[in-house]
């Protein structure tokens, strides 16, 4: 693995799994220690990461792992619901029995995972997760769609998100995800998007479960 990668990879799941909380200021020097690299490739990881809206840069203080308020991830589950619903629509019209079997696949691991729960199965859901939408996006072929949602989604958003859901919420996300499979392997673009809209639409419900603000007495 090339230095950069091994850089990225090793604060992106860092920053994913907590141990860089949002707010956190991110050093150089950490990360070259503990992913066994340069800095060199771990400015560029922070670089990439800033593209994918996990690190933000402040004039004359460094990177820091970004924050969203409740507002900030209301708007975010909007925006998904409607860019990734297009997605799905526009995969149903062009995916390969060969794409279907990998969605499919994506899937069904998620579903084995939710089922079983066992050790470090919510980090790798949310693995499992990004994989399939990140597939879908690919199978969609739309270039500006999948830059535009690279600004909007937040990989520990995500992870708050199923940390939020109870074993209902996290066979319910598996399965929409096999029913945007099969709406996609018929050709049924209506079917896929709306499917893939609820399926955004109830991650925003779990979140908004266990992040309304309090309102007083």
């Amino acid at each position: 693995m090339k230095a950069a990668q091994r850089a990225y990879t090793t604060l992106r799941a860092g920053i994913i799994e907590g141990a860089h909380p949002p707010g956190a200021r991110i050093t150089e020097q950490e990360i070259a220690e503990s992913a066994g690299v340069s800095r060199t490739p771990v400015r560029e990881a922070l670089r990439r990461l800033e593209a994918e809206g996990i690190v933000r840069f402040v004039p004359h203080q460094g990177a820091f792992v970004t924050t969203w308020s409740v507002q900030d991830a209301e708007d975010i589950f909007e925006l998904r619901a409607m860019l990734e619903g297009y997605g799905a629509r526009l995969a149903a019209g062009k995916a390969t029995d060969a794409d279907v079997a990998q969605l499919r696949q994506l899937a069904v691991s998620q579903c084995e995972e939710a089922s079983a729960r066992s050790p470090g199965y919510l980090e790798r859901i949310a693995d499992l997760n990004s994989q399939f939408h990140h597939r879908l996006l690919q199978v969609a072929s739309s270039a500006r769609l999948e830059a535009t949602l690279v600004t909007i989604s937040s990989a520990p958003l995500v992870l708050q998100t199923f940390r939020d859901y109870d074993d209902d919420d996290l066979g319910r996300s598996a399965h929409h995800h096999l029913e945007i499979v099969e709406a996609i392997e018929a050709g049924d673009a209506a079917w896929a998007e709306s499917v893939m809209r609820s399926h955004v639409m109830a991650a925003r419900r779990a979140f908004r479960s266990k992040h309304r603000p309090n309102p007083g007495p």
